[in-house]
């Protein structure tokens, strides 16, 4: 047995045999000096047995085991294909509500012509023209207001944004604007699909109570990089299997150029409807068609 001096004091025994399988990873050691292991005290017991039946490794085949290992690290849990939500902050006639446009005007002519008709307010020559005029926009605002059919939620993707006008078909852009503006007299949205799908009081169909409602829906980007439309609604009354055997209406009904594929939400009573669109974006613009 042979005693050789450690980095930070004190000896380590090993045998003869393997003495310079010891030396080389003690030069190693002593080389960089940000590699020893904790500052408590090392004990060659047992594992010493390893060190001294191990295959001598050089310098250069340490620091290639070092950084392999620092290598293997686990990255950051952030990804960066972190999607970015699309504000709907775009303006528009279709999101404003005409009810309370009507409501207000006629109802702030009606008050301006009874305070200017008792003299409360100037202009009493004008007061009958501002009555003549409030009393029916007030009614037409109020008509439009029980009427109003509110717009739903829309998520969008910022991927799903740059691939709508190249591939999401007319009828999929069409079901987008026609449900994230007010509508007046439908009693909700995509009722007259919905009717045609889900067949209310028809054989095999369901009771109009039962009928699913639109929630909100969502724009997003595929897989296999397709635009999907995405529908979910509210149905207490159904079940998924009354989505599942009505998947190739849907696809029907929104088609051509779909697929549409139907499943569960987070919640019990949410269904979702995939409207996939089948064409890609090409790569290449300069290639012929």
């Amino acid at each position: 047995m042979k005693a050789i001096s450690a980095p930070r004091g004190g000896a380590i025994l090993c045998s003869h045999t393997h003495h310079f399988t010891l030396c080389n990873r003690l030069c190693f050691l002593s080389l960089h000096p940000s590699f020893p292991p904790q500052p408590h005290s090392l004990h060659l017991t047992r594992s010493s047995h390893f060190l001294t039946h191990s295959t001598p490794l050089s310098p250069k085949q340490h620091r290639f085991i070092l950084r392999a290992a620092e290598s293997t690290q686990p990255a950051s849990l952030s990804s960066s294909a972190d999607k970015t939500v699309i504000a709907d902050d775009e303006f528009s006639l279709a999101k404003v509500s005409f009810g309370v446009i009507g409501l207000g005007v006629g109802v702030t002519l009606l008050s301006y012509g009874f305070g200017a008709y008792f003299n409360i307010l100037p202009g009493s020559e004008w007061s009958a023209i501002m009555l003549t005029y409030g009393f029916p926009l007030a009614i037409i605002g109020m008509a439009l207001k029980y009427a109003e059919l509110k717009p739903v939620p829309c998520l969008t993707y910022s991927d799903a944004q740059n691939l709508r006008e190249a591939c999401a078909t007319p009828i999929l852009k069409q079901v987008r604007n026609d449900v994230i503006r007010y509508r007046y007299g439908d009693e909700q949205h995509l009722d007259e699909a919905l009717k045609r799908i889900f067949q209310y009081g028809q054989g095999g169909g369901i009771p109009r109570r039962s009928a699913p409602i639109l929630q909100m829906i969502r724009e997003e980007v595929t897989e296999d990089g397709k635009y999907c439309l995405i529908l979910v609604f509210k149905a207490k009354a159904l079940q998924l299997s009354d989505f599942e055997k009505r998947q190739a209406k849907f696809a029907s009904f929104f088609g051509p150029g779909i697929t549409a594929e139907v499943g569960k939400s987070g919640n019990d009573d949410l269904y979702e409807v995939r409207l996939i669109s089948n064409s890609n974006p090409n790569p290449n613009p300069n290639a012929s068609p």
